[in-house]
């Protein structure tokens, strides 16, 4: 053992960098760059050796006990502080050994080495050695110490004070799993290079290494024995290290393992004042790094910002960088927009706030794509089959299309510009951006639904998604769920027929009878010829606006100019149908295979909202049609206000024959014997045949029993508008058979078809109607009042409606068709016997609750006769709405009752 001398030399200053163990540090003296460090072992004392793990298959030793609580003690109290310490090599020792001093004056600092003896924590030497009066001192110290029973000097069990470290983890997996990404309390053991650590996972002393998240900084060169070779100089690799060294080295610092590689941990280093990672990155020491920043759980955002800001400042790894995106700021960078239209999966079009359409791409993501074509034997790709249709064809990308479509069309949407991709290899400019609605990220939804891939970049490319680290997370979540294109499994087939004129032919028949069909218009090639598919089906067909003449568009193709207001019927028409769910009824098809018929997208019939905006005429098709009334009223309206193709109309004198045609010539009374079912708030009411009722009643019972026999499972069906089903009726909680006029919110507006009453209920009352009750025409029929109108006020329209109902709740009523306007249900009247003073509507006119239609003609008839007789009556006796006078005096045209 060497014989220590007692040590005489001034104090100089420096800070410990790292305690070795309880009786040994490593001191950085205060001055050079870097500053020069030293091992110091402390004089006159021995602390417990600490465990080493051995390499080469060598055992691995262990702690002896207390020497972690001795590193431990002078770790918190020494580690960082700026101290004084004295170092002195004496003859014959290989190493240097002093004293520290804590305290910022020399005079009153605190000896550390007493502070040790005191604690408990070391043994002072007392052999072979001479004494002196520092010496006698410790001893002393040591003296008080064990009679305190301090440290390693009491009573508890050495076991206690030895540590159980797991130098080696088998499993590292299940050790993230098991922390569940929580922060952990560790204490950094080592630092390898600026982006690796080694560390103690407390409380259970797991030996870690840690590769920081998000980042790498540069590295050191190994030799062929895998030492470093310091020789091989990498820049701002020691730089790096030293700036890691200097704040985290034996620091308390709490750890978040996100994942493993290589048996190296992954994880986020937190220090009380920060981050690390984001020093490095500010400081450009480190660059990010895409497959581990990814797993970060929180804090990617900063990350990138940071290593814009060390980007933009051209600091160290950085020096030589040259931005590759062009800088976009003020309303082109960010702004709202609307989605017009969908383009595959990773294209939108976009109308701007001034009316102009701007078509973007989600940044930094791929949609499906066509597999690489194989070339024939003269080299050229080998041709697609004949029919390929892209959208259909290639997996998944229908899929893209339609959910995009689903969410964003007609939507508001925020835009941000994340960059442009200059032209290339014969394609346009990109412009790519980051595209949220209502907060969420419309590509990263996509490619978590594995409807879309990541783009993978250079590390010096900066053209990427604001958001590019999201992306990269939902895409490992979608791939590890093997969802969409990351599926092992192939693609389902989308089989789509084209509709022929031979098709056509063999499908309108069923079309006609089905009423109103759903599609998803495609394409739209002029105001009034629309492409649509139709999902039921899996068909396409071009589909033609029944009932009225458009102007022709303009021809891109063969640049065929278009007719006047033909471009902008084209556009009034996309606007409102491009890629939207429409309903729609065929009627016929031309020679091509067209289907010709009437759409409705969000209710609205297109033909007669191309009228009423002056881009089409009425067709004499459309005259002859159910439609004809709305479309006269349209184009009426459109001729007044002089809109478009009638700019220069000029209104002829009406003939008076069209008015006198509306009066029958003569009255024919052949009275059936129904039940009144229901009254409209608008007027008109639903009838069943007394004859019709038993067969009514059996079907009714016969479907309920089927649904008692085979109950249905709630929450099976989706019921679609248009759609033919069962719902149970609030009332009595009976089937009853309704057609679905409108789903949404979870709810079902729905039509009862055999009484004419209208309910909303949620959609788990409904159910598919059973085949057998598909054909069986609807029981209720629908009739309008003849010749009257309800009051336009609201307190006497409600009392007509309820007398109305009152007088026609009785066990039968006779009713007499009086007339069949077009476009309209029937008109007729409701008698309460068949004597001819038992006219139900007469006298509700004769009590003043309706007005007497006002028809220009000189042709009679007598029941209108009688009923203007029964108003003049209601008029002379100042009955409900005459209470004042004759309203149609000042206010007829208010009422619909002149021209």
């Amino acid at each position: 053992m060497t014989t220590q001398q007692p040590i005489t030399v001034q104090p100089k200053r420096g800070i410990i960098k790292q305690i070795l163990s309880g009786d040994s540090v490593i001191v950085r003296a205060s001055s050079g760059a870097p500053p020069p460090e030293k091992q110091l072992n402390f004089s006159s004392i021995t602390a417990p050796k600490l465990a080493r793990r051995v390499g080469d298959g060598a055992e691995t030793s262990k702690d002896e006990p207390w020497a972690w609580e001795a590193r431990e003690f002078l770790r918190k109290k020494l580690i960082g502080e700026e101290v004084f310490f004295t170092a002195e090599k004496p003859p014959n020792a290989v190493r240097e050994y002093g004293c520290v001093y804590l305290g910022k004056d020399f005079s009153t600092a605190e000896n550390i080495t007493e502070t040790l003896v005191s604690e408990g924590l070391v043994s002072v030497r007392r052999d072979n050695v001479r004494v002196t009066p520092e010496l006698t001192r410790l001893m002393e110290l040591e003296d008080a110490a064990k009679a305190a029973g301090k440290g390693k000097w009491g009573n508890s069990s050495s076991t206690e004070h030895v540590r159980d470290i797991k130098w080696a983890i088998e499993k590292p997996q299940e050790l993230v799993d098991q922390l569940q990404f929580k922060p952990v309390k560790a204490v950094i053991e080592h630092v390898r290079d600026g982006s690796t650590v080694r560390a103690f996972l407390l409380p259970d002393f797991h030996y870690v290494t840690l590769m920081i998240s998000g980042i790498r900084c540069p590295g050191f060169k190994l030799d062929a024995n895998g030492k470093r070779d310091p020789n091989a100089k990498v820049e701002y690799a020691e730089e790096a290290r030293y700036f890691v060294e200097v704040r985290l080295l034996q620091r308390d610092v709490e750890i978040i393992l996100e994942a493993v590689n290589n048996n190296n941990f992954i994880g986020t280093v937190v220090h009380p004042k920060g981050n690390i990672a984001e020093l490095l990155l500010k400081e450009g020491l480190a660059k990010c790094v895409d497959w581990s920043i990814m797993l970060m759980k929180s804090s990617s955002e900063k990350l990138r910002a940071a290593e814009k800001q060390a980007k933009e400042g051209r600091r160290r790894l950085w020096k030589d960088f040259v931005a590759s995106a062009p800088r976009i700021t003020g309303k082109e960078k960010e702004f709202t927009a609307t989605v017009t239209e969908i383009n595959n999966g990773d294209a939108l079009v976009l109308k701007m706030a001034n009316g102009d359409s701007k078509k973007v791409f989600l940044a930094s993501i791929r949609a499906p794509k066509e597999p690489g074509r194989v070339n024939d034997d003269d080299g050229k790709p080998v041709p697609r089959p004949k029919g390929f249709r892209p959208l259909y064809d290639i997996p998944y990308m229908f899929e893209a299309r339609e959910y995009l479509r689903k969410k964003l069309i007609g939507k508001k949407v925020h835009v941000v510009i994340d960059y442009v991709q200059d032209a290339r290899d014969g394609f346009p400019e990109k412009v790519c951006a980051t595209v949220t609605v209502g907060g969420k990220n419309v590509a990263e939804a996509l490619v978590s639904k594995g409807l879309a891939t990541v783009v993978r970049y250079r590390q010096d490319d900066d053209q990427r998604s604001c958001r590019y680290d999201e992306l990269m997370t939902a895409e490992t979540k979608a791939s590890k769920s093997q969802l969409g294109v990351h599926s092992k499994k192939d693609s389902p087939a989308l089989r789509v027929t084209e509709i022929d004129a031979a098709r056509a032919k063999l499908e309108l028949a069923a079309l006609q009878r089905a009423q109103r069909i759903d599609g998803i218009v495609e394409f739209v090639a002029s105001g009034s010829r629309l492409r649509l598919y139709i999902p039921k089906s899996n068909s396409l067909c071009t589909f033609l606006l029944g009932g009225i003449n458009c102007p022709r568009a303009t021809r891109q193709a063969t640049e065929t100019p278009g007719e006047p207001f033909g471009d902008e019927a084209l556009l009034f028409t996309k606007e409102r149908c491009m890629q939207r769910e429409v309903s729609i009824q065929v009627d016929t098809h031309d020679k091509a295979g067209n289907f010709i018929g009437w759409l409705w997208v969000d209710n609205v019939n297109m033909s007669v909202a191309l009228v009423k905006e002056g881009f089409a005429s009425v067709h004499f098709t459309g005259e002859k049609s159910q439609y004809a009334s709305l479309l006269k009223s349209a184009e009426d309206s459109a001729k007044a206000a002089k809109l478009r193709i009638w700019k220069d109309y000029v209104e002829v004198e009406k003939e008076e024959k069209r008015e006198e045609e509306k009066v029958p010539t003569e009255r024919q009374i052949n009275f059936e014997e129904v039940i009144v079912t229901e009254v409209t708030p608008e007027g008109s009411f639903y009838v069943q045949k007394i004859s019709e009722g038993p067969k009514a009643e059996a079907l009714f019972a016969k479907l309920r029993q089927e649904f008692q026999a085979n109950p249905p499972l709630p929450g099976s069906y989706t019921p679609k508008r248009g759609d033919l089903c069962a719902a149970k009726f609030t009332v009595d909680d009976e089937w009853y058979r309704v057609k679905v006029e409108k789903v949404q919110g979870g709810k079902a507006t729905v039509h009862y078809i055999d009484y004419g009453n209208r309910e909303t209920l949620p959609t788990l009352r409904l159910a598919s109607l059973p085949a057998a009750y598909v054909s069986e025409r609807p029981f209720a029929t629908e009739y309008i009042l003849p010749f009257v109108v309800l009051p336009k006020d609201e307190e006497y329209n409600a009392l007509a409606i309820k007398y109305l109902k009152e007088d026609t709740a009785v066990s039968k009523v006779y009713l007499n068709v009086e007339y069949k306007p077009a476009g309209s249900p029937p008109a007729a009247s409701l008698h309460s016997d068949k004597t001819s003073d038992s006219d139900i509507l007469k006298n509700l006119i004769k009590e003043g609750l309706f007005i007497v239609e006002t028809v220009k003609g000189r042709r009679n008839n007598k029941l209108l006769e009688s009923y203007r007789e029964a108003q003049e009556t209601a008029k002379k006796q100042h009955a409900n709405i005459w209470e004042y006078g004759d309203i149609t005096e000042v206010d007829a045209k208010e009422f619909g009752l002149g021209n």
